[in-house]
């Protein structure tokens, strides 16, 4: 009898350790995230990231503008019989 409660003992005690120092490092990091310095660099790659997406629009926009424009002053075939 006394040895399953040392048993069930220790492996409480051990889940518990676990456990306290699992939640201690993910309240950590979190903590970590929110300083100043955490938050700037979630900022700076967040307005990076958003900038180049806005280029990449930007670009694209362009080259279809391109496209079209060229695809209106080409000549038609069926424009030059008529």
């Amino acid at each position: 009898m006394i040895p399953k409660r040392v048993f069930w003992l220790t492996v409480g005690y051990g889940a518990g350790i676990g456990s306290s120092w699992y939640a201690a490092r993910k309240v950590k990091a979190a903590a970590r995230r929110y300083t100043p310095e955490g938050l700037s660099g979630r900022v700076t790659d967040t307005v990076g990231g958003i900038s180049r997406d806005v280029k990449a629009a930007v670009t694209e926009g362009r080259s279809a503008m391109r496209e079209r424009e060229a695809e209106l002053r080409r000549p038609r075939a069926d424009a030059r019989r008529g």
